[in-house]
């Protein structure tokens, strides 16, 4: 069982990922961005789930903290798993190195794929933004 770490000051987003993977994994809620890096230092946390807008340190700032410190030896890598709101968030999700990154709303469906690749080492990316394919007339 895997220890997952959910970090976001909406209890909706709580509620939504706790709904979508209990009895899988143990979740660990936090209410915001501040409080992943000391909640990485107290425990094993296998995969951080980040609200991309909470209050003074989100997402992003918090992928890029928990980077560096890990290159400083700091703490063990975390694997990040980003939640965004709008398009331009993928290029900051991408540019920040996160392993993975869902669009808001959350599907639960592809919550528990984007789980389970980045659980095996994989990234996941969202195709919510990709753009349809041509078809040749």
């Amino acid at each position: 069982m895997a220890v997952i770490l959910v970090a976001s000051d909406a209890s909706y987003i709580h509620d939504e990922l706790r709904a979508a993977l209990a009895g899988e994994h143990e979740i660990v809620p936090i209410g915001g961005g501040r409080s992943v890096r000391q909640a990485v230092v107290d425990r094993r946390v296998d995969l951080a789930i980040l609200d991309l807008q909470m209050g003074s340190m989100g997402g992003i700032a918090t992928t890029m903290d928990l980077h560096l410190e890990e290159s400083g030896g700091r703490i063990e890598h975390v694997a990040v798993l980003l939640l965004l709101d709008r398009r331009a968030d993928v290029f900051m999700a991408r540019r920040a190195e996160a392993e993975g990154f869902l669009v808001k709303p959350i599907s639960p469906l592809k919550l528990r794929k984007a789980v389970r690749e980045i659980l095996a080492g994989n990234d996941y990316e969202d195709d919510a933004y990709t753009p349809s394919p041509v078809l040749a007339t």
